[in-house]
């Protein structure tokens, strides 16, 4: 028997991630004894060592690095199935609501065509409601994968389209965002090797599956944090230009003129099946 049950993978997931038995039984509220004959009958089970144990402690051995990767997929895409049935069961019957669509965008980005995506789309006979999901650097991806979202505005190269249909819907330039009081903001252009080790401006860092990449810089938790830190002198950040909608009298705007454009594109899930999405899909790619 090969299939798995959630209850096992998030059992593994803890054992895997902590590397270490006492602290994955305490994170699922549970001992540590029926934990250890969980992980071991699935070991038997699937008839390949999952963990190396020894006096160091824990290790995946290659099965279980694998079992990791698949069953973080496996346990998205069991919670997305829920929280999208959950969404889709609010219009059933007669006189339920309307169809709904969470769209997930990052913070500030992308202003314009998210308005005009909104209001054409809202002038379409039998329009789902749509409710726009604020994101982090780079979070759209994971929201669509774990059924927070139905769709997403991605902009690549910062966020990877692996796994998803889309659409392109613009391309722009990027800009670097500086204190207004900066020299570097006097310049008409900046290429990236001109925002490169800045001394006493540090590039924002934000946090990228669950962790921050090294660097001096501050660690960024949402938009107006950074908002703040770059009026205070204290960072700086690459944005593509569309971003100039939220800046601050205390920010500067430069265009990098090396920088890679920044293409945005209307995202979603290979395997849906959705009609309001369908609808909201022609809508943005006739914008």
């Amino acid at each position: 028997m090969e299939a798995l049950e959630t209850r096992e993978l998030r059992y593994f997931m803890a054992v895997a991630e902590e590397l270490h038995f006492g602290r994955a039984a305490e994170r699922l509220g549970m001992a540590q004894p029926p934990l250890s004959r969980a992980i071991q009958q699935l070991e038997r089970r699937l008839g390949v060592s999952l963990l190396a144990r020894d006096r160091r402690g824990v290790s995946l051995t290659g099965a279980g690095e694998v079992l990791l990767h698949e069953g973080r997929v496996a346990l998205d895409a069991a919670t997305a199935a829920a929280r999208r049935t959950r969404r889709a069961g609010a219009a059933d019957g007669t006189g339920g609501a309307r169809d709904r669509l969470v769209l997930a965008v990052k913070a500030a980005a992308s202003h314009d065509l998210l308005q005009k995506l909104l209001g054409a789309y809202a002038a379409e006979p039998g329009a789902a409601e749509i409710e726009v999901l604020p994101s982090g650097m780079c979070e759209q991806e994971e929201m669509l994968r774990d059924g927070r979202a139905d769709v997403a505005l991605m902009h690549a190269p910062f966020n990877s389209l692996a796994g998803f249909d889309h659409e392109e819907l613009m391309r722009e330039g990027q800009i670097a965002v500086l204190p207004a009081g900066h020299p570097l903001a006097a310049r008409e252009t900046l290429t990236t090797a001109d925002i490169t080790d800045v001394p006493g401006l540090p590039h924002a860092r934000w946090p990228r599956d669950g962790s921050y990449p090294p660097g001096p810089g501050p660690e960024i938790h949402d938009q107006t944090q950074l908002a703040q830190l770059i009026a205070l002198g204290r960072t700086m950040a690459v944005f593509p230009e569309s971003a100039r909608a939220w800046l601050w009298s205390e920010h500067a705007a430069v265009p990098l003129t090396d920088a890679p454009p920044v293409v945005t594109h209307i995202a979603w899930p290979a395997h849906s099946r959705s009609v309001a999405l369908a609808g909201l899909i022609r809508t943005a790619t006739r914008l």
